[in-house]
């Protein structure tokens, strides 16, 4: 039958440490991942230099930008957002940001705010369209997209 020998020499990851709380200094490679592939519990992944690893968490986890995975052995991957499709919107103030923020997330579209005040979505012509309707300015780019991970996030829950 098959060998499991690949999978035993393959590197392995089984913590994660947050954006500023590991030793950047020990960064053997990254790893390069849009939003919809930085949930993950365990996979197989590959390193932005094309080596593969085993992503092995406890429990399911948002990868964010900046981000350590340790290595078993040695060392850590860090983790960038990768630049993908995304509409950034400028609304007149912040009531006006409060509300198409609300509309967003009535429709469960995950949203990232941005240090100047502006939204970011993925770009979806749709929602483009719905806050374009409520006033607001789009610019459609690509750039890193990292939303809010939600108020519940993290959390026990049960459903």
């Amino acid at each position: 039958g098959p060998t499991l020998l690949p999978v035993l020499t393959m590197r392995r990851v089984t913590k994660l440490y947050r954006r500023g709380s590991w030793p950047e200094d020990r960064v053997v490679c990254t790893v390069t991942l849009p939003f919809d592939k930085r949930h993950r519990r365990r996979i197989r992944l590959t390193d932005d230099e094309g080596k593969p690893f085993l992503l092995d968490l406890l429990k399911a986890t948002l990868l964010t930008d900046g981000d350590g995975l340790a290595l078993e052995n040695s060392g850590f991957i860090q983790v960038h957002a990768a630049e993908e499709p995304v509409a950034d919107i400028r609304c007149g103030d912040a009531a006006h940001a409060a509300r198409v923020a609300w509309h967003i997330g009535n429709r469960h579209a995950p949203v990232q705010v941005l240090k100047d005040g502006r939204l970011r979505i993925g770009d979806d012509h749709v929602l483009v369209h719905m806050v374009e309707g409520l006033g607001a300015e789009v610019y459609r780019h690509p750039a890193p997209f990292s939303p809010e991970p939600g108020a519940y996030a993290g959390l026990p829950h049960d459903h």
